[in-house]
């Protein structure tokens, strides 16, 4: 079964810091990711004790754009020293640059070159990657409400893209309420992504809440992953729709056996 709890980004947690946010959620056995930790204090972030299950692992450019795929790379060995130092084994890229959660140069048609890119960045990733023992997940996104301009963000797109690169330390980010947001038809899409998961995420549909606060059934899809013999992190990326404890509690027995 999923390694749930799994870990919480934290948005919408009624804490006022980030080192509190994160020594609350770890109090309550979850594994903690971190967004942008360019602008956090590493020493501080270590010094709480909570196990860090993924970061963003690139700063600027587009894995698909053939004019900024090397700054992908180039700034992912930047972030690699933070995540060697807090222990993460995994670190968070995304087809385009975003800026504030938005596409920075929005594009709204793919490329055959932009494939060819996406293949060969990843592939550069991938390599990156098993030196330093970290491993890029590729996430997708919906460009219906939260990110549109973003070229090939879909979940069936970043699974051919990471399919493609073929390498070991290259996953799928599997975010599940971009994909019902998008796609839908979310328990095949768990079935048939399964070989290249690096990691799942969650939250419900619409609101972008905890499980059980939208249509997304989530027990067909604890079933799916658990009968497809998924082993790895499950985390919530969601906002609290009350209070951070009951957020919490509705997530942990979303992905916990009965």
């Amino acid at each position: 079964m999923p390694d749930a709890p799994g870990r919480l980004r934290g948005n919408g947690l009624h804490v006022a810091a980030v080192g509190e946010r994160v020594r609350k959620i770890h109090a309550a056995g979850f594994d903690v990711e971190l967004w942008d930790s360019r602008s956090k204090d590493v020493a501080a972030l270590k010094a709480t004790g909570a196990v860090f299950s993924s970061m963003t692992g690139y700063s600027a450019g587009s894995v698909v754009d053939p004019d900024s795929c090397d700054d992908v790379v180039r700034t992912a060995a930047g972030l690699i020293p933070t995540a060697l130092e807090l222990g993460i084994p995994r670190m968070v890229v995304h087809s385009a640059e975003l800026m504030d959660g938005h596409a920075a140069r929005p594009v709204f048609r793919a490329t055959g070159q932009m494939w060819l890119t996406g293949v060969r960045t990843l592939e550069r990733l991938g390599a990156f990657g098993a030196r330093h023992g970290v491993t890029f997940c590729l996430e997708n996104l919906n460009t219906i409400l939260d990110h549109p301009g973003i070229p090939l963000a879909r979940a069936k797109d970043t699974r051919t893209l990471v399919e493609a690169a073929g390498h070991p330390n290259v996953k799928m980010m599997l975010d599940l309420y971009h994909a019902q947001m998008g796609e839908g038809d979310l328990v095949e899409l768990v079935r048939s992504s399964l070989p290249h998961l690096g990691e799942v995420q969650v939250a419900d549909v619409p609101g972008r809440c905890e499980p059980g606060t939208g249509e997304i059934n989530y027990a067909a899809v604890y079933r799916a992953l658990a009968d497809a013999g998924y082993d790895g992190t499950v985390g919530m990326e969601a906002w609290a729709q009350g209070d951070s404890d009951t957020a919490l509690a509705a997530f942990r027995n979303a992905f916990s056996p009965a």
